[in-house]
């Protein structure tokens, strides 16, 4: 068969399959994502019937995950990857190490070499970034704090393991498999400084390089008033520069995509290149599905069910609580801690790359790639149940655990105003919820107009900033009562919630209203049929940004067109 008629073969009988059984998932309530899985386990070599080309759907899922991180890059700036480097760097580099020991060690309980057990363990403690960013997406807390400390820990995590890709082929030798090398192997220390120093030279050369050149190039296509030009812009910038990145300077595609993203952020035509590239990004992160479906064989659920069992929950499990219990560490709120753990209680493509390359190295035996790509499947597709449980389990712990109300209630300086806060900052002010870019803004008309305010924010270093400016500030999420009753909520005047954070904006509202019946609300919303539903169920005042934008040019315009229709 002409390999152009694989392909389509490929693709059509993927989003094909993955239609149907997406519909059908969703018709029994269930993740779409189950049945993209089940789509591809059906054309896989492993069940009868059509068997689609899996190195093909490999290499198209590949492109879907440089376009979805591509798409995160424009909505994630340099700033949001430092704001959250305290916690993501350190948590990422200890929950890798903690899911390692607990893979490990499950793996030497059952005979293997260490060796194995190493590439095993590390292949349990990286999660998947399209599976993460799927269900960020799908709650809407993409772009909350909360959610920029997950994707700042998983680009931890694939920082690292670049780091194990490349170390791994030298080191085979010494930990029990056959070194992929043919001539004599560079000294290990040789090996990581040339690793650092081409992934630190591409992050400069990102940074300082592409976040003027990119822009430029973005701002020379849209001039020529082409809307395809301007969409092969912006994929052939995703693809090339992850192509690139990974032949150059040996970082994966995904996160050369994501750098090129953010660097291209710094356009101001970035919205309107996510908005272009949102079609293609979602067909192909399908394809990475059911790509990931044909890799997995039915049968080792049947020949080693225990171990099947023990892989899963290490993955949801063990992740999950070192997680957890590291972001408690780091005096985060346990809503945060819980978002976090469940972002990572899943396995994804760089598992399935490292326990390829353990299996072609003879470190890995070929059950260790069976176990880790039936965790990596029963992981994703039960993923969106433990976001779902989030809520509930964090009302059932302050409900019946002395310990969690404990978290919530610690003493902690910056969790409330210092003793010398002026009385202007504790009656008839303004509380601010949220200082990202919005939240500045309106700080600084409140600052233009001499109207005190307290800001309420999750970021812990950036409470610490505040603080240092002389700004009031309390750290926490406003969704906990004891965040708005620090920033004395109730005898305020207004209340601002500037946070994209839309999930949580009733707990504020109702806490809001139950201790200021008289306080006038202002929410940021980002979609019509949310704000509709803003205003029915709070009655407070909800600024969508697309209608305020009309409005604003709408202004503009007739200002001009009444000013050139008077005489002069």
């Amino acid at each position: 068969m002409p390999h152009s008629v694989s392909l389509i073969n490929t693709i059509a009988a993927g989003l094909g399959l993955a239609l149907v059984f997406g519909f059908l998932a969703a018709k029994l309530r269930l993740p779409a994502l189950v049945g993209y899985l089940l789509a591809g386990v059906i054309i896989g070599p492993f069940t009868p019937g059509f068997v689609a080309d899996a190195g093909i759907a490999a290499q198209l899922a590949e492109i879907g995950v440089m376009l979805l991180m591509f798409g995160v890059g424009l909505h994630f700036s340099l700033d949001d990857l430092l704001a959250v480097r305290k916690i993501a760097l350190p948590g990422a580099l200890a929950q890798i190490a903690v899911a390692t020991l607990l893979g490990g060690g499950l793996a030497m309980w059952w005979g293997w070499s260490p060796g194995a057990a190493l590439v095993f363990g590390l292949a349990l403690s990286v999660a998947s970034t399209v599976v993460l960013l799927r269900a960020l997406e799908s709650l809407g807390i993409l772009d909350s704090f909360t959610g920029r400390i997950a994707i700042g820990w998983l680009v931890v995590e694939d920082l690292a393991m670049v780091l194990v890709l490349v170390l791994m082929p030298p080191l085979a030798g010494t930990l029990g498999g056959h070194n992929a090398q043919a001539g004599p192997a560079d000294p290990l220390w040789q090996t990581l400084g040339l690793t650092l120093l081409q992934v630190g030279g591409f992050v400069a050369l990102m940074l300082v390089v592409g976040r003027r050149v990119f822009p430029w190039i973005l701002w020379q296509v849209t001039r020529t008033g082409s809307r395809e030009l301007f969409t092969l812009c912006v994929v052939a910038a995703a693809v090339s520069i992850a192509f690139a990145s990974a032949a150059l300077f040996g970082v994966s595609f995904a996160l050369g995509a994501f750098f090129a993203g953010m660097v291209m952020r710094e356009s101001e035509f970035s919205h309107r290149a996510a908005q272009e590239s949102l079609p293609l990004r979602d067909a192909f992160a399908v394809l990475f599905f059911v790509s990931v479906g044909m890799l997995f064989d039915p049968s080792v659920l049947i020949e080693r069910p225990l171990q099947v069992l023990a892989v899963v929950l290490v993955i949801v499990l063990g992740k999950s609580i070192a997680a957890c219990a590291l972001v408690l560490v780091f005096r985060y709120p346990l809503g945060t801690a819980l978002t976090v753990s469940a972002s990572l209680a899943q396995i994804g493509e760089f598992s399935f790359i490292l326990a390829g390359l353990g299996v072609s190295l003879g470190l890995l035996p070929v059950e260790g790639q069976s176990l880790v790509l039936a965790g990596a499947l029963i992981s994703i597709a039960t993923n969106p149940l433990w976001f779902s449980l989030i809520t509930p389990m964090q009302k059932w712990l302050h409900a019946h655990s002395s310990f969690a109300r404990g978290l919530e209630s610690r003493d902690d300086p910056l969790a409330e105003l210092p003793m010398t806060t002026e009385a202007k900052y504790l009656s008839r002010q303004v509380v601010l919820v949220g200082y990202g870019r919005v939240g500045r803004r309106i700080a600084q008309e409140l600052d233009a107009h001499d109207i005190p305010y307290v800001v309420a924010e999750q970021n812990r270093e950036l409470v610490e900033k505040l603080r240092e400016a002389g700004t009031p500030a309390v750290w926490g999420d406003a969704a906990d009562p004891a965040v708005l009753i620090q920033a004395h909520i109730a005898r305020a005047r207004v209340l601002v919630v500037a946070t994209p954070d839309a999930m949580n904006v009733r707990q504020m509202m109702e806490t809001a209203r139950t201790l200021n019946p008289t306080i006038q609300t202002v929410i940021r919303s980002h979609n019509e049929h949310e704000a509709r539903l803003l205003t029915q169920e709070t009655s407070a005042t909800v600024f969508l940004g697309e209608h305020e934008l009309a409005q604003a040019m709408a202004r503009d315009v007739v200002q001009r067109a009444v000013a050139m229709a008077v005489p002069a």
